[in-house]
């Protein structure tokens, strides 16, 4: 199976007109595929600055900054009659619902089918290539998404990224039936309904970032308000943080705490142009977090935590072995077919029967049916410690770094 070796038309639609005649045109379709481009790599805040689209016979990418939200593009989205196609779905589906508020239904993600599979490269230019031999130009991959106007060179990179998908959903789907594995992925994809951002405390982005568990308090003080201002300013400059200052420049300044503007530009890559003209601002923030009294120094919350069980890295690793076993049978990515953390989840409860499984969160159906058996034999000779995290405090022993 191959794609149409013509090329085919793709529609640019940038008014409201051209959009709702498209919409309306592809109005009854029960297989819709669908991308969204931003711009996370230049802008503070993301949001889609593209939507391409395809069905069988028709390929458009919709430009949703002049126009109004395209309400019925939402409606075919929503509509539990239409299967909807992406490769790689979770952060096309974050978009999605912070711009539009749209709860996307019936999913099938390329990327996930793919895995499930055994595929070692599942990533979409591996998979077209694989199936079809269609090789993605990779030029725009960094491409700024939200300049206008858009090269053409730009427009055809991002249609790719639909034009096939619905043909690769179709190999993947047939593949997936022939290996009994259908029923795997159908879980999967309804996991991934109402994916969306969480809510987020404000000023705690800093706490987040990685290397700040290694500085003191007084340091973690530094650097909440150091990146409180970077924030800000990225902000104002609608620009990436990291386009305005790293964050391990942050950290190293929440280190050094520096006095002078002639010190916070020995600092290694800080840029030039934020010493010269907003250098006093940062120093302002450096001395705004050494000023916090101690009694007031931020810290990291304390997590709940599982009673120190001397028997869990056992329980682990059997569990671990049992999943390893599985994975080779079925030609499976270990961590594809079970996370470390499902594993502890499994270790801390010591199920008895295969019901018990099912009460764990996180642990899919299909996942119970190949390994729940070797789980329960592994952890029989254990005694259950029981399931309720007791909060005594610090960071869980048991998770990866």
């Amino acid at each position: 199976m191959s794609p149409k070796s013509a090329a085919p038309t793709v529609l640019y639609l940038d008014s409201n007109d051209a959009v709702a005649t498209f919409l309306d045109g592809i109005r009854g379709i029960s297989l819709l595929a669908i991308d969204t481009e931003g711009a996370s790599f230049h802008r503070f805040i993301d949001r889609i600055y593209l939507l391409q689209l395809s069905t069988r016979d028709t390929h458009a990418i919709i430009d949703p900054l002049p126009i109004q939200a395209p309400g019925a593009l939402g409606a075919l989205l929503e509509d539990p009659g239409v299967e909807v196609v992406f490769h790689d779905a979770d952060y096309d589906l974050r978009l999605l619902y912070q711009d539009y508020g749209w709860h996307v239904r019936r999913i099938f993600d390329t990327r996930i089918a793919a895995q499930l599979l055994g595929v070692k490269a599942f990533g979409l230019a591996a998979l077209l290539e694989q199936n079809f031999g269609v090789k993605l130009d990779k030029k725009h991959q960094r491409a700024d998404w939200s300049m206008r106007p858009l090269l053409k060179g730009m427009l055809d990179y991002a249609a790719q990224d639909t034009m096939h998908l619905l043909q690769l959903r179709d190999v993947l789907k047939d593949q997936l039936e022939r290996k009994d594995r259908w029923s795997w992925a159908s879980e999967e994809f309804e996991r991934l309904e109402g994916t969306r951002w969480a809510p987020e405390e404000p000023g705690q982005a800093f706490l987040r970032i990685k290397g700040a568990r290694d500085l003191t308090r007084r340091e973690l003080a530094v650097m909440r308000e150091v990146t409180q201002w970077r924030d800000a300013t990225a902000h104002a400059l609608d620009r990436s943080t990291f386009r305005v200052v790293a964050s391990d420049v942050l950290l190293e300044v929440s280190r050094l705490a520096p006095t002078t503007i002639d010190a916070l530009g020995t600092i290694k890559g800080m840029p030039r142009g934020i010493v010269e003209r907003t250098g006093r601002e940062v120093l302002d923030a450096v001395a705004r977090g050494m000023a916090v009294p101690e009694g007031q120094l931020p810290r990291f919350p304390k997590s709940a935590r599982w009673d120190k069980d001397p028997e869990f890295d056992d329980k682990v690793a059997r569990l671990k072995v049992v999943r390893d076993e599985a994975a080779r049978r079925l030609e499976l990515d270990p961590g594809v077919l079970g996370s470390r953390e499902r594993l502890e989840a499994v270790a801390r409860r010591v199920p008895r029967a295969l019901e018990e499984l099912s009460d764990i969160p996180g642990l899919r159906k299909w996942q119970i049916a190949e390994m729940g058996a070797g789980f329960v034999k592994a952890l029989s000779g254990f005694t259950p410690k029981g399931e309720k995290a007791q909060p005594v405090g610090g960071e869980s022993p048991y998770l990866d770094p």
